[in-house]
């Protein structure tokens, strides 16, 4: 079982679980682990305060143990991917996503995707079992500055050809990564957009904007007559849309209008989507309407891309946005998904709203409950019964998971019955709360 690693990296509250010393020991762990098959590892970062520090700590470790570093400074994960996937290299992003700036994480990734769990576990025995070991002084690696972040822009600007969007749009980047890429990606194509919340200070990052909080948006789009909104979490890898009446619309429903796109285009791969267990049942239901297969995974992007790779699937993602084109690119990109979405509008020629219409919305409730132990809550024969009598209501869905990224329990019911989807959600979280005051 991993102890450092969680679904998307290390992540944790900088100074206490996140520290220069675990940085440090990380850095020097890739090189170790990755000698003789990497020479260069990128490192970027989003906006957090803390980023530079971590930055600093990785570098030197990775150095001491005979890694170059080039680091590419502020821009999102998805655009790391990319470059080490055309660098055909090592790279590293720290960012705790949607978390706030408190938090920080390490990302690890290699031509263009995120390491096996194999891989982080033998890292995790390196930096926890192991003390750092060095090359010497004549092996110590090199670092310098990268410019790599235009070869990115360039090939997101040349992925898209379409004519101009009839929208007003409001676009929110969260204070993130984005903010450092959205204009010379948007500027380039007839798109009439306003950028909100794009004055990170190191601390404001996720804080009252972007994905995690859509009705500031909203009420900008209400307020000064936009059309459509766009919103993106702190790193860039989830993007979500609000419609002109502040109305949310998620993962699932951008899923469903890209993959109509995609397979009018004959780009949609078998005619399957690849989603997660969260994603409502209306998602599968519209997708069988229009004779397209729905495969389910574990919640985790990884575990998306590990099944659209196996069943060879290219749109596949989860309801907070996070969603994989894989012609495209091989992680989730907002940016991508923001400009799939915008074109698919095009392709229509309908707004947002017309084209969701016909998608089913199952009542879902979803909870995050905070706890001290969530391994300890999990294992709780009490919960595991409530769990298990409650999944077998009929025409009823639940599930109930530990985040891999926070220390939370996270309830999600789903059924024909909106009362008994609230009432169940409600008793679980209770009884969580029970749990986890001993």
């Amino acid at each position: 079982m991993k102890r450092l690693f969680g679904t998307d990296g290390i992540r944790g509250l900088v100074n206490e679980e996140l520290t220069g010393e675990l940085a440090y020991k990380t850095g020097n762990a890739l090189g170790r682990m990755y000698s003789g098959k990497y020479k260069k590892l990128l490192i970027a970062r989003d906006t957090r305060n803390s980023g530079e520090m971590i930055e600093a700590a990785l570098a030197a470790g990775a150095l001491s143990s005979g890694l170059s570093v080039e680091f590419c400074g502020v821009i999102t994960t998805p655009a790391l991917a990319y470059l080490t996937k055309s660098e055909k290299t090592l790279g590293v992003m720290i960012s705790a996503s949607h978390n706030p700036a408190n938090y920080n994480g390490i990302k690890v990734l290699a031509e263009g995707f995120k390491i096996s769990d194999d891989d982080e576990i033998d890292i995790e025995k390196l930096i926890l079992e192991k003390k750092p070991e060095y090359v010497p002084y004549g092996e110590i690696g090199k670092m310098q500055s990268s410019h790599l972040k235009e070869k990115y822009i360039g090939y997101i600007v040349s992925s898209y050809e379409f004519e101009k969007v009839p929208y007003k749009i409001a676009v929110d980047v969260g204070n993130g990564a984005t903010g450092a890429l959205i204009d010379k990606i948007f500027g380039a194509y007839d798109i009439d957009y306003d950028v909100y919340f794009n004055e990170p200070d190191g601390l404001n990052i996720n804080e009252k904007c972007g994905s995690t909080h859509p009705e500031v948006l909203a009420n900008i789009i209400k307020n000064d007559g936009y059309d459509l909104g766009i919103l993106f979490d702190g790193d860039g890898d989830r993007c979500l849309f609000i419609d002109k009446k502040g109305n949310l619309i998620d993962g699932d429903k951008l899923m469903a209008i890209n993959a109509l796109k995609m397979k009018e285009k004959n780009r949609l791969n078998n005619n399957q989507v690849v989603a997660t267990i969260m994603s409502n049942l209306g998602l599968e239901k519209y997708l069988e309407n229009h004779d397209i297969k729905l495969f389910r995974t574990a919640v985790g992007d990884k575990y998306v891309l590990e099944k659209m790779i196996e069943s060879k699937t290219n749109l596949g993602g989860e309801q907070s946005g996070h969603i994989i084109f894989l012609d495209k690119g091989t992680t989730g990109d907002g940016i991508v998904t923001a400009l799939e979405t915008l074109e698919t509008l095009v392709h229509f020629g309908k707004d947002i709203d017309s084209l969701i219409s016909e998608i089913p919305e199952y009542p879902q409730l979803l909870k995050n409950i905070s706890v001290k132990d969530k391994i300890m809550v999990m294992e709780n024969e009490k919960l595991k019964k409530a769990v298990q009598e409650y999944s077998k209501l009929p025409n009823f869905r639940l599930v109930v998971r530990a985040s891999g990224t926070e220390h939370k329990v996270r309830v999600m019911a789903e059924g024909e019955d909106a009362d008994l989807v609230n009432k169940v959600v409600n008793e679980l979280y209770e009884l969580i709360e029970e749990i986890d005051k001993y």
